[in-house]
């Protein structure tokens, strides 16, 4: 058993990591690359959609149906709303319905399957310098198992200080009584992860290294890591250390997903490529000492990558035997077999035509809601932005 603050560093580190430090500073938020155009040019600045009216119903069209079969070719079947800001966190109910959360505002809004929409609340604890540019906010959502009998509802939120993940409850169709379950998740203006899924009665949570590369190899951190905790927060049995931590070496994780039993995840790269991981108990992914395959003893290699400059991945939903995984930076839905750790060679679809794609998410009846991310400081505004689409994929 390895002490408490033990760090899992090869030898090479010392050699390394300075340079990795260094390159992360000057790279200046790789993990979501600034598109073309004049929003893009100053990180820093604030959302340029700052005065966005509500978000508003697309006009009704009908619905088709579909099963969650996996293979066919997405298709945009609706525009489900316009005119959301900064669209992140998604997570459906057990009636079809779902939560979407704002990161820069930490509302909530209650969507149905048809568009129409309540206010479903707000988060409490938002940082007053989350958003405005940066990467925190209002991230994550997940649903408890146990949705239809204790209404509980998990997010990931930055707070002064700290990234925290807290358990609270929808109710009256208005989220309320949260608590922290997780706090100490490192925070930064960059890398703030925020992945979460329910699977296998345990919460996993994806975190960043909150732009301090070496925290991703250090155990003793949360930071740059995928959690397994109970509901409460607490180590879930079986993890790997016997603490929250099931595998490390993570540079920014945003979301997570599964396939049977192998959980998932997207993982922004920094100068040369992007990740799709395969997550495995106890084991390191290898950053900052490696971007993409390590091809070394002792780490994991991504079961896919891309290039930075073509995909940025932001979302994932598993159908089937298919990763569907939204991008960033490059403004495309990539559609990816996989088999058990493996994954194949990914097929792009909706190249250009929605700007920055952040969330993609599997709907109880098979089709896929997904987020565009124009509305973030990062992107250029179009017309109606931010999106949230139905994608019919039969």
């Amino acid at each position: 058993m390895d002490a408490p603050n033990a760090t899992f560093l090869p030898r090479r580190r010392a050699l390394l990591l300075g340079g990795a430090a260094a390159l992360a500073l000057a790279a200046c938020d790789r993990s979501e690359p600034a598109a073309s155009g004049p929003a893009a040019s100053d990180p820093a600045s604030p959302s340029p959609d700052a005065t966005t009216p509500a978000p508003s119903p697309a006009p009704t069209t009908p619905t088709p149906t579909s099963s969650p079969r996996g293979g066919g070719d997405p298709r945009v079947a609706k525009t489900l709303l316009t005119g959301l800001n900064t669209p992140w966190g998604l997570a459906f109910l057990p009636d079809g319905s779902a939560l979407l959360g704002s990161r820069d505002r930490a509302t909530v809004l209650h969507v149905q399957p048809d568009g129409s929409t309540s206010d479903a609340g707000t988060v409490p604890g938002l940082s007053g310098t989350a958003g405005g540019g940066g990467e925190g906010g209002l991230l994550g959502f997940a649903i408890s198992p146990d949705f239809r009998t204790d209404r509980t509802v998990f997010c990931y939120l930055t707070a002064q200080g700290d990234n925290r993940v807290l358990r609270g409850t929808f109710t009256d169709g208005q989220v309320g009584d949260f608590r922290p379950i997780v706090t100490d998740i490192p925070s930064g203006r960059i890398h703030n992860g925020g992945g979460l899924l329910v699977h296998d009665g345990a919460l996993w949570i994806g975190t960043g290294e909150s732009g301090d590369p070496d925290l991703a190899q250090q155990r003793s951190s949360l930071g740059g890591k995928v959690l397994r905790v109970d509901f409460d927060g607490e180590p879930a049995p079986g993890n790997p250390f016997d603490d929250r931590v099931y595998s490390f070496g993570h540079r920014n994780i945003e979301a997570l997903a599964v396939h049977g039993d192998q959980v998932w995840a997207v993982e922004f790269g920094q100068n040369r490529l992007d990740e799709l991981n395969a997550i495995r108990a106890g084991a390191n992914y290898g950053w900052p000492m490696h971007e993409g395959p390590a091809d070394e003893d002792g780490f994991v290699d991504p079961a896919r990558t891309w290039p930075t400059s073509d995909c940025g991945p932001a979302g994932i939903a598993i159908v089937g035997d298919v990763a569907f995984v939204a991008g960033l930076t490059g403004h495309r839905l990539y559609r990816v077999p996989i088999d058990g750790t493996s994954a194949g060679e990914p097929e792009a679809f909706f190249d250009q035509e929605f700007g920055r794609i952040r969330r993609v998410s599997l709907a109880p009846d098979g089709q896929l809601w997904l987020t565009t991310s124009n509305t973030d400081g990062r992107g250029e505004v179009r017309d109606g932005d931010d999106r949230l689409l139905l994608v019919s994929i039969d």
